[in-house]
């Protein structure tokens, strides 16, 4: 049976509830929607793994810096859209740029944690070592949060109540209706 059908009928606050993502960390692209458990976990490698392999074989292909370094650019790359679909009026231009400046200056931050990572993981870390990895992660994105929010609250706060729906909209996150969780083929 497929769940296709039952996915395009759902109501849209369903499908909402289901994106498990806050509705200024969707808008942001990833201010707040980093998944907590990203850099411990394996991420698809460009070609489909042979049929048998394992997560340990594909552990090989996993770079931790790339990937890290990727979400940098994408939260950059996610600003930059989110700024020309609010169309800002003159009057709240001085707002997103500070709004910008935190956020470029969080980059700086994360790229430097980004390139102190490995290039490569031989093995798959163990549960303590991922356990780890999430608390420096998870502190990392505490420390991005408290340096972006207050310039984000006040651009929020200058935003018309249309611009503030396009924020406050749900985005999926990073495949979640992709191939592996069941959405479109």
């Amino acid at each position: 049976m497929s769940f296709r059908p039952l996915l395009l009928a759902a109501p849209a606050a369903l499908i909402a509830g289901l994106m498990l993502a806050t509705p200024a960390s969707a808008a942001l692209g990833s201010v707040l929607d980093d998944d907590l458990l990203e850099l411990a976990q394996v991420t698809p490698t460009t070609t489909p793994p042979a049929a048998g392999t394992d997560r340990r074989d594909r552990m090989a292909n996993f770079n931790p810096k790339a990937f890290c370094l990727d979400r940098v650019a994408r939260r950059a790359g996610n600003r930059t859209y989110l700024k020309i679909k609010l169309d800002l009026k003159a009057d709240q231009v001085a707002a997103w740029d500070a709004f910008a400046k935190a956020s470029d200056t969080a980059d700086v931050k994360d790229t430097a944690r980004c390139n102190a990572l490995p290039s490569d993981m031989k093995e798959r870390p163990n549960y303590v070592d991922r356990l780890t990895m999430e608390e420096t992660y998870m502190k990392a994105r505490v420390e991005r949060i408290e340096a972006v929010k207050p310039s984000l609250t006040a651009l929020y706060n200058a935003l018309s109540p249309e611009q503030k729906a396009v924020l406050d909209r749900p985005r999926p996150m990073g495949g979640m209706m992709g191939r592996h969780h069941g959405g479109p083929r």
